[in-house]
This record gives structure tokens, C-alpha cells and sequence, in this order.
């Protein structure tokens, strides 16, 4: 894990010897279940060091979670193979964690995954953000709210923010140049009851393209019909 560990330095983040032996079981577990179900296009070792695990642990400086993050209510929706929610979870193991999963084959990798790593406080939820969001014991009882790759960023905003409690926050993961999906999601952030924090450049020479994180503010609640039925967000996203 050499090019995990050297990237998370220049990140501030100090690796111990359990941590980076967690991240190696990841990787083989991850590598495994892939044979059997899509969790990932990428497999080569170096490559998921820096594309998935790395690239996950690039929120923690705009995060900065205080006294290892304990108590700290973090969920990650539409988590896949766990990205970025395990890695940040290995790092700060005292966060509480759900991962939310629209796929339960998936899903069945996070559990078995959790138990390989022996990580407590991690919660996996099976169904679509567009209906889990309605629901009491999820609806806007978070800190943080992350998601990675999973939609254009007016779409996102709609899927993501009913999770955040007012006063907290969402970081989305993008690539490339997304000026202009950030001007389009800033009406779908005002719906939601969010306003744009900051785009905050990945500046890290072990990545070869633009990666940056968008933040956004939970300023007041989420009116109560968002987000709308599972496929909305997308079919019709709220545009500015």
C-alpha cells in the first residue's frame, strides 16, 4: 500500500500498520467478490490504491473531523463497493457510518466487508435514496452526507440533501470540468434547503485528471415532497 500511504501523507493523514493491513484486505476482498459480482472496473493494485481508496480519503482535509470523529453521523448514498465511505471509516473509526446500497448484491459484499475488517458502528441499508429519505429514522438526521460518481450534481443534491440535518453538510466527488453542472444544481441546492460552500480543488500529483469536491451548507429543512419518486431526480432534474 505504498501509494496509498505516501498520497495520504501529503494529505496529513498518518497510517498506522492495522490501518494499511485493513486497506490490504479490502483490496483482496474486493478483487474476489468482483469476480463474481460489478463492483468495480478497476482492479490493478496501484490503481485502486490511488482511484478508490486515496480519492476517498481527499474529504478528510475539507472535513477535519475533531477527536477521531467520534459521534460524528456520516452517510454515504449510493456507496457501491463502499467508496468513500469504508476508507474515511478506517481512518476515523469512531464515526457512525450508514452505507446505502440500491443493489443487494452489493450489499452483501458491505457486510461481508464490514466483518473482514472488524469495523463496529456501520450500518447497511438496502434501497433507493429517493425512498429512504422519507424515511423518519434517516430523513435529515445527519452531520455528513457523501456521495461519489453516482449523478449529475443537480440530481445529487436532490438524492442527497434530505439526509442532512440543518447545520451539517453534503460533499459530493466529481471529475472534470463541472462549472457548468455547478451552476445548473445551485436552484435544485436552494430547493433543498442547501447553498454552495466551495469547490475545493484535488491537488495531489498522484492523480492524472481535475478532481475537486463540492460542498454544500444545510441551511434550513427540505420541504417535504423531496425528493421526489425513485427516477424524478433524474428523469427531471430541478435546473437552474
Amino acid at each position: 500500500m505504498e501509494k496509498l500511504n505516501s498520497g495520504a501523507k501529503k494529505l496529513g493523514i498518518y497510517l498506522s500498520e492495522q490501518q494499511i493491513e485493513q486497506f490490504q484486505i479490502y483490496y483482496r476482498e474486493l478483487i474476489e467478490w468482483n469476480k463474481r459480482i460489478n463492483l468495480t472496473s478497476i482492479t490493478d493494485y496501484e490503481e485502486v490504491q490511488v482511484k478508490h481508496f486515496l480519492d476517498s480519503l481527499t474529504i478528510i482535509p475539507a472535513i477535519k473531523p475533531s477527536d477521531g470523529g467520534r459521534g460524528l453521523k456520516v452517510i454515504d448514498v449510493g456507496t457501491g463497493a463502499g467508496l468513500p465511505g469504508i476508507p474515511l471509516k478506517i481512518v476515523f473509526p469512531g464515526m457512525n457510518l450508514v452505507l446505502l446500497e440500491a443493489t443487494a448484491k452489493k450489499a452483501k459484499f458491505l457486510e461481508h466487508l464490514v466483518g473482514r475488517l472488524g469495523l463496529e458502528k456501520v450500518e447497511i441499508t438496502v434501497g433507493r435514496a429517493e425512498e429512504i429519505a422519507h424515511d423518519a429514522q434517516y430523513r435529515e438526521k445527519f452531520d455528513l452526507v457523501l456521495s461519489r460518481a453516482v449523478a449529475a450534481l443537480p440530481t445529487l443534491v436532490e438524492l442527497m440533501l434530505p439526509f442532512c440535518k440543518v447545520g451539517g453538510g453534503g460533499i459530493a466527488q466529481k471529475k472534470g470540468d463541472i462549472k457548468r453542472e455547478v451552476e445548473q444544481a445551485l436552484k435544485a441546492m436552494a430547493v433543498m434547503g442547501g447553498s454552495l460552500r466551495e469547490i475545493k480543488p484535488v491537488k495531489l500529483e498522484e492523480f492524472n485528471d481535475t478532481r475537486c469536491l463540492i460542498i454544500i451548507d444545510k441551511e434550513k429543512s427540505t420541504p417535504i415532497e423531496y425528493p421526489r419518486r425513485p427516477g424524478m431526480p433524474t428523469k427531471k432534474p430541478i435546473l437552474s
